[in-house]
């Protein structure tokens, strides 16, 4: 009985085929981006917080954060001002909000969102800044 082989160039045509249509297809479909938003938003509330950290104080206290949350009535008057500052700080289009001990400033975290997140330990309590985007 007599066995029918196939020539070798035939397997080598078809092996070639299929390693170059998987190359093609590893460039057409790529590699996924990586998701950059979770460290970028990091970066915006860390840096917020150091700037908040090292701000001179408006009316007493080492800092602006250690003004803030010294008291509630220092929080009551310096809301605004803390609103502001932090507003002019982050890019347009991220939202934030500030949370102290005795209160909170900025929109609130919606709920299923990337967030970045700063927390700042000052001699009154410690603040958390969260930001995202719009």
């Amino acid at each position: 009985m007599r066995r029918a082989q196939l020539p070798l160039s035939l397997v080598e045509v078809a092996l070639g085929t299929v390693l170059i249509l998987g190359v093609a297809l590893g460039f057409a479909l790529g590699t996924p981006a990586p998701d950059t938003r979770e460290p970028q938003l990091d970066a915006y509330a860390s840096d917020t917080a150091a700037l908040l950290a090292n701000d001179s104080p408006r009316h007493d206290g080492a800092t602006r954060l250690q003004e803030v949350v010294s008291s509630p009535a220092a929080f009551d008057r310096e809301r605004d001002a803390l609103s502001n500052r932090v507003a002019r700080i982050l890019p347009d289009n991220v939202l934030f909000r500030v949370e102290t001990p005795h209160g909170a400033v900025g929109t609130p975290t919606p709920q299923g969102v990337s967030t970045g997140t700063a927390t700042v330990p000052t001699g009154h309590g410690s603040v958390q800044i969260i930001v995202w985007y719009t």
